[in-house]
């Protein structure tokens, strides 16, 4: 017999990125992977040009330079920072690190694909828990939680649904769960919310032993190709990963390019304010549609569609695709009559919403 994977393996389903093809001949306006519409950092790029000058040399495998960036901009203790291939990787080496056989990893039915994958891939048992109006519920989260339960992952703002968790629900989530029980918070959409009760995690970490954030570059920083996600942890949770990280698991563009870009004020607040602004004109105009948004504090909506099969979220996503404009399926994340629709540029945006209301007519 040829050998077989492990227990769990064989149970998860392929992720699916976001489709980038279309008819030829048909101009792509890609809206289905939450990519910055402005690009990258222009100091980003010129770092990482330079860094490929010496492709001879291994890279600083902790990422010094980049934990430094990362710490001076938000105060913090580079000690007590990771970096890693994407966040998908640091959320990975957290299920290696703290699931056994048969230990439970809690996240919500709308919560990112990774935590499932993570989660079987480290021999754990995923449990999945009700939103409420698609929105985590810490109730249901609390009362989903056994003496098995290792972890609970949590997107704060979550995809696909683009909707958040106030500070205050976060903390009474943390004071509900048992000690030995990690809150991990994927905050990789923080930097679009703008809401004076939110906050991204930092805080939580610094006041607990078990909680742990997750940020990445490849939203509002634009470095999407070069993969790079960063976490801020307690001294013996970092020192944890690190012991099970690869050596070298960051190359050396992705440490000058993430180095250079988050220092780069200038670019993030440009950022900042187009998605300010088109993610209100956005949601607006699809609402004047007829169709149901619901309500995001990030780069992207949640667009619902009618059931008539002419109408439905399929029939949409088929038209659209045929004139260029490329949205998100959402059927693994329990939403099979809806898309998302990642704030594009200008043209991208109003595009989609002029193709939107040839479909519906």
């Amino acid at each position: 017999m040829p050998p077989k994977p492990k227990s769990g393996i064989l149970d998860i389903d392929l992720y699916v990125p976001g489709k980038s093809k279309v008819p030829e001949g048909v101009r792509l306006h890609k809206l289905s992977s939450n990519e910055s519409p402005l690009g990258s950092s222009p100091a980003a790029i010129i770092a990482a040009k330079t860094a490929t000058e010496k492709m001879e040399e291994y890279p600083d495998g902790s990422a010094t330079a980049l934990r430094t960036a990362i710490a001076e901009t938000h105060g913090l203790n580079p000690d007590n920072l990771i970096c890693g291939n994407g966040s998908d990787e640091i959320l990975t080496l957290l299920a290696n690190t703290y699931l056994g056989s048969g230990d439970e990893a809690i996240f919500t039915e709308h919560g990112f694909l990774i935590y499932r994958i993570a989660t079987l891939a480290a021999g754990g048992v995923p449990v999945s828990v009700a939103e409420e109006d698609c929105k985590a519920s810490v109730d249901n989260i609390l009362a989903a939680v056994t003496e098995k339960t290792k972890l609970v992952f949590i997107a704060n703002p979550n995809n696909p649904t683009g909707t958040y968790l106030p500070i205050d629900e976060m903390r009474r989530l943390q004071a509900g769960l048992p000690e030995h029980v990690v809150l991990v918070i994927d905050a990789a959409y923080a930097e679009y919310v703008r809401r004076n009760d939110y906050e991204a995690g930092l805080e939580m970490v610094s006041g607990n032993e078990n909680v742990i954030m997750t940020r990445t570059f490849s939203k509002i920083h634009g470095l999407a190709a070069l993969r790079i996600g960063w976490a801020y942890g307690p001294t013996h949770m970092i020192e944890a990963l690190n012991r099970i990280r690869g050596p070298f698991n960051m190359n050396a563009a992705a440490i000058a390019a993430g180095s250079a870009a988050i220092r780069d004020r200038q670019f993030i607040d440009s950022a900042v304010a187009h998605n300010d602004t088109w993610l209100t004109k956005v949601t607006e105009g699809l609402e004047a549609l007829g169709l149901r948004v619901t309500p995001s504090v990030s780069n992207f909506v949640l667009i619902h569609f009618p059931k008539d099969p002419a109408r439905n979220a399929e029939a949409a996503d088929r038209y659209l695709t045929e004139r260029g404009y490329v949205l998100r399926r959402v059927t693994g994340y329990g939403f099979p009559n809806a898309l998302r629709m990642s704030i594009g540029t200008e043209e991208a945006n109003r595009g989609t919403l002029e193709t939107l209301k040839e479909f519906l007519a």
